[in-house]
């Protein structure tokens, strides 16, 4: 079994219990990890609070030379660990290369570069002096579904920004984590400024939440499972940032490119097996175009081949774990009762192994649906028609609890942008715009709290100052 990573050092748990890893495209076990206790919280906050003095007085340059070196290993070993990634957590290993591992390399390098550049002193405001300086002692808690982007994109940040850190990994897929806690001992981070524990959410996660030496907690997971950090995080008054759910629309006006705009919803919708949660997963059609769309969309999301995630054809491989596949099938089957037209794809396994859902997709769904309303996280697309105009497209955009990203597909790209503009989301993307690693991520409603990446998700880990002369 392995150890946990504190104080600069592999660890035993004080608890000598595992927790089994499985691989979801076999079913088998690969591997186990400490099950951490609330005393192993102990050691990893101490030695975080120990080393903060320190690391916050070094040079934001040195800070950022560290943070190159880890992020040039990460290229280095991309293969070893989109592997190891591919494994635990099943995703094709194109898209475990792509975007789980060299994506998380951009990102921490460009956090590299922002240590070095931002202006932490911050300039003048008449005659008080205002100062940047890091909030202290952060705990980052990160889900399973991008591994080790969501880590780097908090850890990354906050020792850019002079924190120190304790990080607790999911534990259905923690191996990547495992892998970048041996990466930042080998480019020498000093002890204490990053330390990683494995364990249950309600034992492991309450307990930093509440630990009153923690001054952050930046939580990336459900909608459910943020309320209750908050409201945990409230009682000591914490800094909380929360990147959570979303259930983000792909609006389609009359005169968008039909194909183009299918394609790409498809390809987002079922990206990572639709285990994201920026997922476009709503397609929004108008009436007159809708039974071409719906053709559409079926032809694509029938070339999303499902199997092993190290066969090249693959395209589409297993969720994460049985609890997420059997959840993912009860929302189809809910759909199906609503009275939503199952197109393509369903509940039949598509293999006799593994954690598989085919890909679907719901025609004749209709705003306030269960399946159009909350996020189902699997391949699962959903297309809604509309009937009286721009207005109801972007209300029915907009009538959900969330607002993390989006799409809006139209002829002219000003008329997109004004659209855009209209939805209360944080991200949208115009005819196909690329997402871009260094703009700011996060969401507007119930999709969360504080921006990821770029110079944003650096100043969610300063606090500001003012020195009056």
């Amino acid at each position: 079994m392995r150890h946990l990573y504190l104080d600069g050092a592999w660890r035993p748990s004080t608890s000598g219990e595992s927790i089994d890893v499985i691989n979801p495209a076999t079913e088998e076990l690969i591997d186990r990890v400490p099950a951490g206790t609330p005393a192993d919280v102990e050691v990893a906050v101490a030695a975080a609070r120990e080393a903060f003095p320190s690391w916050s007085a070094t040079a934001p340059a040195e800070r950022g030379r560290i943070l190159a070196a880890a992020a040039g290993l990460i290229r280095e070993r991309s293969d070893q660990i989109a592997r190891i990634i591919a494994t635990d957590m099943g995703a094709p290993y194109g898209v475990a290369m792509r975007v789980q591992t060299l994506m998380p390399a951009g990102v921490l390098a460009s956090y590299a570069q922002l240590a070095e550049t931002y202006d932490f002193e911050g300039g003048r405001v008449g005659n008080s002096r205002v100062l940047r300086e890091p909030v202290g002692v952060v705990a980052a808690i990160t889900p399973w579904n991008y591994p080790l982007h969501q880590v780097v994109c908090k850890v990354g940040a906050a020792l850019a920004a002079g924190c120190t850190v304790v990080l607790k990994p999911s534990e259905v897929a923690p191996l990547a984590a495992f892998a970048l806690a041996g990466i930042f001992d080998e480019v020498g981070l000093p002890a204490g400024v990053f330390n990683m524990l494995s364990g249950h959410g309600p034992v492991v996660g309450e307990a930093l939440v509440t630990h009153p030496e923690v001054d952050m907690v930046s939580f990336t997971g459900s909608t459910g499972a943020g309320r209750r950090v908050a409201s945990l995080a409230a009682e000591t008054i914490k800094r909380v940032a929360l990147e959570l759910g979303g259930k983000s629309a792909s609006l389609v006006l009359p005169d968008a490119d039909l194909p183009a705009a299918a394609k790409a919803t498809v390809a987002n919708a079922f990206l990572n097996s639709g285990q994201t949660c920026s997922a476009w997963t709503r397609m929004i059609v108008h009436r007159d175009q809708y039974d071409e769309v719906v053709r559409l969309v079926v032809e694509a999301a029938r070339k999303y081949t499902v199997g092993d995630p190290f066969d090249e054809a693959t395209r589409l491989g297993p969720l994460v774990s049985a609890a997420q596949r059997d959840r993912v099938i009860r929302y189809i089957n809910r759909g199906q009762e609503e009275g939503a037209r199952l197109v393509a794809g369903g509940t039949d396994r598509p293999l006799e192994r593994g954690f598989y859902v085919e890909p679907t997709v719901f025609a004749g769904v209709e705003p306030g649906m269960v399946i159009e309303q909350e996020e189902i996280f699997g391949p699962v697309l959903t297309i809604i028609p509309y009937t009286r105009g721009e207005d109801e497209a972007v209300a029915i955009a907009n009538g959900t609890p969330y607002g993390l990203a989006g799409a809006v597909w139209a002829g002219g790209e000003q008329r997109a942008v004004e659209v855009a503009r209209r939805l209360r989301t944080g991200q949208v993307a115009i005819n196909g715009g690329q997402f871009n690693p260094r703009a700011p991520f996060g969401g507007y409603k119930q999709s969360g709290l504080g921006r990821e990446l770029g110079e944003f998700g650096l100043e969610e880990y300063l606090e500001i100052k003012a020195i009056q002369l």
